[in-house]
């Protein structure tokens, strides 16, 4: 049995792979993971949102490694003031410097982005690759319970639920944004677990006596995350966008955590004395997203075969 089902694992292989010399003689042919490393090490693309990436995350983890003052130390007197020595910036409505505040700003859009991406995506990949791989009553439940979710609006939503909540920290957020993103996975997984259970390596393996557990851990998940991962690293975008929306409203993050939506809150008010306080939390907010779209479509550019 077990030489069985290696000879149906090198079927997949070979499925997955292409056919034999398909990257040139003597070459050994490239797996669908490491044909897309191939093509994302030569996208410019890939390359300039990785590095807008890694520098994000690490501001957003070190700081102080740009800005060393206190986001939360104000002055009045400063209030509104331009740009001055040490504060590019300048200062906001309470006279705390807007530099320091956008540096720091950007550690609770990630934890925000990246937590709510990491449940939606393992939540909807879990219930939409269960669903699409078995398939009868528990997939049109779940198409049924997704429906019920996508017709929920995701703002109005967010002031429903959000208002009622006290804590100042990312958690009821992230936790938010996971009830509602996970749909959309979801959906996504089980078309692709649909797609990819219907392959001739699967129905072969399934045929030599393979449980369902292996099938799915085996042939089935390795093959259907793709459009999971292009999907999930778009939305991170996505949800910083909404987070910082929610927090702008009111009813997202709350003082004392630093914030862009937060900034740009408060600044909104003030535009036309103090645009500067506007400007920079607004610009990084949409450098962040921009960031995350453009490295979401690197990825489905070099994961689809058919767009290139």
């Amino acid at each position: 049995m077990d030489l069985a089902l290696q000879e149906a694992e090198s079927v997949e292989g070979i499925e997955k792979d292409g056919p034999p010399g398909g990257t040139g003689p003597g070459e050994k042919p490239r797996s669908l993971w490491s044909d897309a490393w191939h093509q994302l090490r030569r996208n410019p693309v890939f390359i300039i949102s990785s590095l807008m990436i890694l520098f994000l995350v690490i501001i957003s983890i070190w700081p102080q490694l740009i800005a060393s003052g206190d986001p939360l130390q104000c002055d009045l007197s400063k209030s509104q003031q331009g740009s001055s020595p040490g504060h590019p910036f300048g200062y906001d409505t309470q006279g705390c410097d807007v530099y320091t505040r956008t540096v720091h700003g950007a550690r609770a859009s990630i934890t925000v982005g990246v937590c709510a991406t990491l449940g939606a995506a393992f939540l909807g990949s879990l219930l939409g690759g269960l669903a699409g791989f078995f398939g009868g009553w528990s997939d049109a439940l779940l198409s049924r319970v997704a429906d019920i979710f996508f017709g929920i609006p995701v703002v109005l939503g967010g002031l429903v639920f959000l208002s009622v909540v006290t804590s100042t920290t990312v958690w009821p957020v992230v936790g938010f944004i996971v009830l509602l993103g996970w749909p959309q996975i979801a959906r996504i997984g089980r078309g692709s677990v649909i797609t990819a259970k219907q392959n001739d390596y699967v129905q072969a393996a399934r045929a030599l006596g393979a449980g369902n557990s292996r099938m799915m851990l085996r042939h089935v998940a390795p093959n259907a995350i793709a459009p999971v991962i292009v999907v999930a690293t778009i939305a991170l975008g996505t949800y910083i966008a909404l987070e910082a929306t929610l927090s702008f409203l009111g009813v997202g993050l709350r003082p004392p955590t630093v914030s862009w939506g937060i900034d740009i809150s408060n600044a909104a008010s003030q535009i036309r004395n103090a645009p500067h306080m506007l400007l920079w939390p607004a610009g990084a907010l949409s450098l962040t997203v921009l960031a995350f779209i453009m490295l979401g479509d690197a990825v489905r550019d070099a994961l689809d075969p058919k767009l290139r």
